[in-house]
């Protein structure tokens, strides 16, 4: 099956090495990811507030895009979208347009004036979805060449990926990604703010609550003995990696701890190079796995 890559803007640029780890371990795994061809911004979760409206006739352009690519003999077709918040606006997009009639005639009707068409046979799906319960956790498994032995990983889902719309974990206590870790080899630490929000753009527009949001996050995970914590969100990796010396200067609490893709530390234990995972863009250094291979060299420990 080819599933429909809805990158997203962070992918492009600040998610980049979510992009490329994220592509290198689809590939490793031999499931193709189809980036859908000129696609648009999501309107990410803040364009609501300008036209919900046009909001959602923005997010279901892509949606049709996708439609538009699968032949309607060929039933429907998965977009995958990484990002948490593009996953949101689009899962968002096409729920509204089912359950709420008048929405839906006004966004069909604006896809329709550019030659646009969605009948709702588009499954929106994120990443996580797709390697639990697509591919498997047996399949992954097989593929690992270096069992994380003895790292403790610090699961963080976000707030969007499981709210409000629990398409497939938990609301309350998600589970897919702790799983998936101890596939790996790893041991995923038991903690309760996996889903507590990081503060999203607070930490540009309110940052003292930003930075308190986060540091409550790197404080606990390192509290509860995490080596490593990995995420499924760009902007919650940019906030807990990037914001960690500006909690240290205004906070005076050294919260220093590696912030990961959870696709990086899945490379990881398939052996893959750390150019191919985006390595090299994490500010903070990861934790190292020794038969990792970087150009046909042992990664440095």
């Amino acid at each position: 099956m080819t599933y429909r890559y809805f990158p997203g803007c962070s992918l492009k640029s600040s998610g980049r090495a979510y992009e490329e780890s994220l592509l290198a371990v689809f590939h490793a795994i031999g499931v193709p990811l189809q980036e859908l061809d000129d696609w648009n911004c999501c309107g990410a979760t803040s364009y609501m507030s300008v036209d919900e409206v046009e909001a959602f006739a923005l997010a279901a352009r892509n949606l049709a895009l996708a439609e538009q690519a699968a032949p309607a003999e060929g039933g429907g077709t998965d977009v995958v979208a990484p990002c948490n918040a593009c996953y949101l606006v689009l899962l968002k997009t096409q729920r509204y347009m089912a359950e709420h009639p008048d929405l839906a005639q006004k966004v069909r009707a604006g896809l329709q004036a550019v030659g646009l068409t969605y009948e709702g046979r588009t499954r929106v799906r994120h990443p996580l979805d797709v390697l639990v319960n697509d591919i498997g956790l047996d399949q992954i498994k097989k593929r690992v060449t270096q069992k994380l032995s003895g790292l403790k990983v610090a699961c963080y889902y976000g707030c969007q990926i499981v709210r409000p719309f629990a398409a497939f974990d938990s609301a309350y206590n998600p589970t897919s990604m702790d799983r998936l870790v101890t596939a790996l080899g790893a041991t995923p630490v038991t903690w309760p703010l996996k889903t507590r929000c990081c503060g999203g753009t607070l930490t540009g527009t309110i940052p003292d609550a930003g930075l308190r949001l986060n540091r409550i996050l790197l404080k606990e995970a390192k509290r509860r003995g995490a080596d490593v914590m990995v995420t499924v969100c760009p902007l919650c990796q940019f906030n807990l990696e990037c914001y960690q010396g500006e909690i240290r200067r205004q906070l005076h609490e050294d919260v220093r701890l590696p912030v990961m893709y959870l696709t990086q530390l899945v490379g990881q234990a398939f052996g893959l190079s750390d150019t191919e995972l985006g390595l090299q863009r994490l500010f903070v250094p990861p934790a190292r796995v020794p038969a990792a291979q970087e150009g046909g060299k042992a990664a440095h420990a």
